[in-house]
């Protein structure tokens, strides 16, 4: 098959039958384009988009129907589906049934699997497991969905070390950071404030559960495994848990600057949210938008220009000569922290809300317009991470 003088073409006449049907198309070309932020499904239909420069697939238009029938099956499975799959395990391999086994012998992601059920529960209606209490259960499948969503190191590794303890802490020992996160792991589970005496009792109780706090274990440990960057501390006047280049969702990140309190729910919407107490200004931004999810008014100009610069539009009523457009001139002189977490869009390819990677503090490079303000934020902490491709990111 290699090139030869006189040579100009070659023809192969492939004689071999469909494949099985559950041959994992999905999982071969999910390695062979990357990660995106399409499904594999998409990527198909549309060609490839985003291979790397220089490569093409290119598939005839029966093979291409084939094997979209094929993806849209393997990633679209029932709850029946999927038990059957977890009781027919033990007869197609000698694996002991784990979750880290299961997901990566049959090739489904995690978020496919908990779009179903969690684990455990799944588990025992194949009847793998003996049946267990309830307790907690809802709460804690809620939490997974968010932990799905968001990638810290740190984070995780706090949750970790607090399962194998099943949550039994003392909350008086842990450092400041630690019972900051204690407050993002109470609104990941609990979702509303109080409901118990205190933050501790709080914890404990998220281990009341045996069953379940073992498959936080478990999945905590796969999704620490998959951390493929370097999360880094941020400098800044306080202390505070999160780092720079990990992803979080809006409830862990309000909560880790005392937005939220265990008492208290502050209810946050806008796309910016300021502490006085810490004179810190968070902005919230997502870079592709649809109207579907952002009215007309909202939908700003937010887009990288370069690995360290990022355009900004301000909300609509601010101008550069009063007001809250004169404090991000300013913010230098006056100690105003600006601090940046940005998304790719509102969901991700599975239909879940989608986190916001921590970019680090921003400092105002320039501004123009007005009603609303262009701003343009000169990064301390790199964020090509989000898309190296600046035109991608600004939808051009």
């Amino acid at each position: 098959m290699r090139l030869a003088e006189g040579k100009e073409c070659l023809t192969v006449l492939d004689f071999v039958g469909n494949a099985r049907p559950e041959y994992d198309f999905e999982g071969k070309f999910r390695a062979l384009v990357g990660k995106t932020n399409t499904s594999t499904q998409k990527e198909i239909e549309d060609d490839f988009p985003h291979l790397p420069l220089g490569c093409s697939i290119i598939l005839e238009k029966k093979a291409k129907e084939f094997i979209l029938d094929n993806v849209r099956k393997a990633t679209s499975l029932n709850r029946n589906q999927l038990i059957n799959k977890i009781r027919n395990f033990k007869h197609q391999t000698h694996l002991p049934l784990t979750l880290k086994n299961f997901t990566n012998f049959y090739h489904i992601p995690l978020q496919l699997i908990y779009k179903r059920n969690n684990w455990t529960r799944l588990c025992a209606l194949a009847e793998q497991i003996d049946d267990y209490p309830t307790i907690n259960e809802e709460e804690i499948y809620r939490a997974i969905s968010k932990w799905l969503s968001c990638h810290s190191q740190s984070y995780f590794q706090f949750i970790l070390s607090l399962a194998t303890k099943n949550f039994q802490i003392i909350y008086d020992q842990l450092t400041e950071e630690e019972k900051a996160m204690c407050l993002m792991l109470h609104y990941d589970v609990w979702q509303t404030p109080g409901n118990y005496d205190t933050l501790e009792a709080s914890i404990q109780a998220i281990g009341r559960n045996t069953k379940l706090y073992y498959e936080i274990v478990d999945l905590m440990e796969i999704l620490l495994d998959r951390i493929d960057y370097i999360e880094r501390p941020i400098q800044l006047p306080y202390k505070q848990p999160l780092k720079v280049h990990s992803r979080y969702t809006r409830d862990q990140i309000l909560s880790a600057f005392d937005f939220y309190s265990f008492d208290n729910k502050a209810s946050i919407r806008e796309g910016v949210a300021y502490s006085k107490e810490k004179n810190t200004e968070l902005l919230f931004i997502t870079l592709n938008k649809s109207e579907k999810d952002f009215s007309p008014s909202t939908l700003y100009d937010d887009f990288a220009i370069s690995e360290t610069l990022f355009h900004w539009q301000s909300q609509n009523a601010v101008s550069p000569n009063k007001g809250k457009g004169l404090s991000y001139i300013n913010h230098q002189f006056e100690g105003k922290k600006i601090l940046l977490f940005i998304r790719e869009k509102n969901e991700d390819e599975y239909g879940n809300t989608m986190a916001f990677v921590f970019i680090g503090e921003g400092n105002l490079s320039e501004h123009y317009g007005s009603k609303p303000m262009s701003i343009k934020w000169n990064s301390k902490n790199q964020c090509h991470h989000i898309c190296k491709d600046p035109a991608k990111m600004a939808g051009r």
